[in-house]
């Protein structure tokens, strides 16, 4: 479309949209892309009696946590808060209620993290029908922004969006949070934004390109997949399929590159990765093999996704479709292979259970980067880097998150041959401890009423740290209380004027971290003290940074306990040396004074209640 068509269009539906106003229902928040991190924006929106649409342009709520990415990202449990920790705990609940505490469904729930994608979606739906203030909208896309305002204080008055059947809905908000994977919320607002890799020098980030070369990470599906004969629907061809595509993997087999279709975490000798630990009745969520001679994702095929209409995603969805099942039909069938390698291929099949809706395929491709906005933080490589000489990442007083997966990518551009070639921007190798997201990531420089806890304003070395369901959803939660905050009691709000503070003291009272604690759960009653005392500054320079392992012992996979030197230890005798450092940055906190002494008995427990207690 020419710069003059899309001029008109803008025009044409402006003028709809302004036309509908007088008939369009107003709520307080319209939230676009019900992702975790958008459902997590709209309950926490609806939590303050706010009044939310949800709107979600696929068939299915839950983004890719419902749509076979069962094995979230996270390296330790701690790390686990609020919204996210939340369905994690529904999930151990249902599996016990379903099929009993000591039944090997609830241990492979890997305490409540790992769920079938239905159930998952089950929950979901459980979770948003507890607010009757929230409406959901499934299948209704995004057509345009209607933005009003001066530069540099611009807002969103409404949204068009176009359901199934084609027709046009006109919404009024009063705040609008993108929880889209693509940011298309942003892009319709005008708001700035960036795709692809930027280089080296822009941010001083040594784990980017020397250049930017607008390359963006690869795209794939999360399948699911059993070996169970009562629930297994067997792999038929994809539309499109040609044998010769897929030849090339004989002389893999033959050289003995690969070994067999389905492979462990770690190894690359294998088609496709088949996720540890395992779910929940004999499922596995099936991954691209990191590294791997032939890959799931397919990076360049998906460029145009991020600005494309729905007929361009359309299309790349389809091809990926061609290749990813493709390839599992081929290493199952094809009698070019040995046969022992078919018929170990041939144990696994499509879920009967499974996305029943989209002939067993999820019907969300996993877009893993797309649109970020630049916003008034930008968050890079460098947030997530440990403070000099301590345990702990830099410290941000204005987080609103935590994260402890590190930068992960699935590449960024691949040349030669899908058999093969050479693949860059993956394995990114940023040595990192557990990191706080501030508050401006989430919040454009000039529209005042658009926050966007997906889409998030970061590099893509930074986003590769944030792009990952558990942050997300964080994010999302704190979106949805900072539109709260935001509205206040008149209504107009401006999200850029939020006080932090006050919305730190809602996560946390919302189980949700905004600093990493390895002793203190969200279930623990301390939570709220701890957290806040941890997001001021007073864990750090407690410990060093430990000389080897940053993580306890592996438990399995990418899984380990807890971040070494990164608890709160609250039992442990206040020292006269901790006491006098507490002191100090209590008093600069405007912490009312006297507290507790290192008297021998006072614990730092005890200092920290007396000192939460005071800052109230």
């Amino acid at each position: 479309m020419n710069l003059v068509h899309r001029f008109l269009l803008r025009c044409l539906v402006g003028a709809c949209a302004l036309a509908g106003l007088a008939r369009a229902q107003a709520v307080d928040v319209v939230v676009y892309g019900a992702t975790p991190g958008g459902i997590a924006a709209a309950i926490a929106a609806a939590k303050g009696g706010r009044s939310v649409l949800l709107v979600e342009p696929t068939i299915r709520i839950g983004g890719m946590t419902t749509n076979g990415l069962s094995h979230p990202d996270f390296r330790a449990f701690e790390a686990l808060t609020g919204f996210y920790w939340e369905l994690t705990q529904r999930t151990l609940a249902h599996y016990r209620q379903a099929y009993g505490e000591n039944s090997p469904q609830v241990k492979d729930t890997f305490r409540g993290t790992h769920a079938e994608p239905k159930v998952n979606l089950q929950i979901f739906r459980e979770m948003l029908a507890e607010f009757p203030g929230i409406e959901v909208r499934t299948e209704w896309i995004l057509r345009d922004a209607y933005v009003r305002g001066a530069s540099g204080n611009r807002f969103v008055r409404a949204a068009v969006f176009r359901d199934a059947e084609g027709r046009e809905h006109v919404r009024e908000g009063r705040i609008f949070i993108d929880g889209s994977y693509e940011g298309d919320l942003i892009a319709a607002a005008q708001i700035p934004y960036r795709i692809g890799v930027e280089g080296r020098d822009e941010y001083g980030e040594s784990a980017a390109p020397e250049d930017g070369s607008g390359d963006l990470q690869g795209y794939n599906f999360r399948l699911v997949m059993t070996d169970d004969p009562a629930n297994r629907v067997p792999v038929a061809a994809p539309p499109g399929y040609r044998r010769e595509d897929f030849l090339p993997l004989l002389d893999l087999v033959a050289q003995g590159k690969i070994k067999q279709a389905f492979g462990g975490y770690t190894d690359r000798d294998n088609i496709v990765k088949a996720q540890i630990p395992v779910l929940p009745n004999r499922k596995r969520d099936i991954n691209d093999v990191s590294s791997g001679w032939v890959r799931l994702s397919l990076p360049g095929e998906q460029l145009l996704w991020p600005e494309g209409d729905a007929a361009v995603r359309r299309r790349i969805y389809d091809e990926h479709v061609r290749w990813n099942v493709g390839l599992i039909y081929f290493a199952q069938n094809d009698l070019g292979l040995p046969a022992a390698f078919r018929e170990a291929a041939q144990v696994w099949g499509w879920c009967r259970d499974e996305f029943v809706e989209s002939g067993h395929i999820p019907p969300q491709l996993y877009v893993r980067e797309a649109r970020r906005m630049v916003g008034q933080r930008i968050f890079v490589q460098g947030d997530t880097r440990h403070a000099d000489g301590d345990a702990r990442a830099v410290l941000h007083r204005d987080a609103i998150a935590i994260g402890d997966y590190g930068h992960s990518s699935h590449g960024t551009r691949h040349e030669g041959s899908r058999f093969g070639g050479k693949r860059y921007g993956e394995g990114l190798g940023v040595v990192y401890a557990p990191y706080q997201v501030p508050y401006g990531t989430i919040v454009p420089r000039d529209v005042r009423n658009v926050l966007a806890p997906v889409p998030v304003s970061a590099s893509h070395v930074g986003f590769c740290a944030l792009r990952l369901e558990p942050i997300w959803s964080s994010l999302g939660q704190a979106a949805g209380h900072a539109a709260h905050l935001a509205l206040g009691a008149s209504g107009d709000g401006d999200v850029r004027t939020v006080d932090v503070g006050a919305l730190q003291r809602r996560l946390h009272a919302d189980r949700s971290a905004t600093i990493y604690v390895g002793d203190v759960p969200p279930g623990h009653p301390e939570f709220a003290a701890v957290q806040w005392w941890g997001t001021l500054g007073g864990f750090h320079g407690l410990a060093p940074r430990p000389a080897g392992r940053l993580l306890g012992p592996q438990i399995e996979g990418q899984h380990s306990q807890g971040w070494l030197n990164h608890d709160a230890s609250l039992g442990e005798p206040l020292t006269a040396e901790l006491a006098q450092r507490w002191t100090r940055l209590a008093r600069e906190a405007g912490v009312t004074l006297p507290l507790p002494a290192a008297d021998g008995r006072t614990t730092r427990g005890d200092w920290i209640r007396a000192a939460f207690a005071a800052a109230k």
